[in-house]
């Protein structure tokens, strides 16, 4: 859901991510060392973060 925070499991030097948009299994995420990735959520299995934890 576009605004959720999210960590990629297999790239953490990319920091922190917000979801800009979700279209089927696309999902385009803005992280905070590695700009915005285009993530195919079939293969990748983003870990959400609670805000409240930050």
């Amino acid at each position: 859901m576009p605004g959720v925070l999210v960590r990629h499991p297999q790239e953490p030097d990319w920091g922190l991510g917000q979801v800009q948009s979700v279209i089927g299994q696309r999902i385009t995420v803005n992280f905070e060392h590695r700009g915005k990735v285009l993530i195919n959520g079939a293969l990748v299995a983003l870990e959400i973060v609670d805000a409240r934890s930050l």
